[in-house]
């Protein structure tokens, strides 16, 4: 089995390698092989420098590298890497630091048990260790979770997580629209209507990063994951 590990990259050339080695240092469970596709959305850093100088040192390593020439936000990025990916599984990775590798096989379990189709890693849940950072932050994306599950009729705990691991014939055959930071409650809206999906959500770790370290999200993309939750939730757009 291969796994797809989708990596959208925007000026994150100061610190990709960091999480490169982490993605390279996981064992997967016996049969199952990794490959990283990075896509780096039009960064006005190092970024590119960065993969192209990691990718020639880590032969051992399947990384395929696309770029945006234009900048399209992470969801554009995430549809890149969705459709080259080839995997049996697709997983999103953020270039950042902010979500531990290790826990790959946490999310892998109920699928290669036999029980999952779609994993989600929820922040919230599990004994895992957690950052503490921002009280309204966390209280908004408690909001948006709820809001999403009131449409979709899932009793997610975290909508919002970058962990995400697809089966990859049901994501690449989802038409994605959001081309920024609504990709997660569309998603999300999407595969609720699938019949016969089993989701499971398995507690992960969570390392914040502060805006001075780069985090990137802000109010503005709250705004408009609500409008994407009532646009994909009452309308099949």
């Amino acid at each position: 089995m291969k796994l797809s590990i989708v990596i959208p990259a925007y000026n994150e050339g100061k610190t990709i390698h960091l999480i490169l080695d982490k993605i390279k240092e996981v064992v997967l469970p016996e049969g199952v092989v990794k490959e990283i596709i990075i896509v780096n959305d039009c960064s006005k850093d190092t970024t590119e420098e960065a993969i192209l100088k990691y990718q020639s040192t880590n032969t051992d390593l399947n990384i395929q590298y696309r770029k945006h020439e234009v900048n399209k936000g992470k969801g554009a990025a995430l549809h890149t890497g969705i459709r080259e990916a080839s995997g049996d599984y697709i997983i999103i990775q953020d270039a950042d630091l902010e979500y531990d590798p290790q826990e790959y096989n946490l999310m892998l379990k109920p699928i290669l048990n036999g029980f999952a189709d779609i994993v989600y890693g929820s922040r919230f849940i599990g004994s895992q260790p957690h950052r503490i950072l921002f009280f309204w932050h966390s209280i908004g994306n408690k909001l948006l979770t709820f809001m999403s599950n009131m449409f979709t009729n899932l009793n997610l705990t975290d909508m919002e997580t970058c962990y995400k691991l697809f089966r990859a014939d049901i994501i690449k055959n989802i038409q994605l629209k959001e081309n920024r930071f609504g990709f997660e409650p569309e998603v999300t809206a999407k595969i609720a209507r699938l019949p016969d999906l089993r989701i499971y959500e398995v507690g992960i770790s969570y390392y914040g990063r502060t805006y001075e370290e780069g985090k990137k999200i802000g109010w503005k993309d709250g705004f408009r994951a609500i409008y994407c939750i009532l646009k994909y939730g009452l309308f099949r757009a």
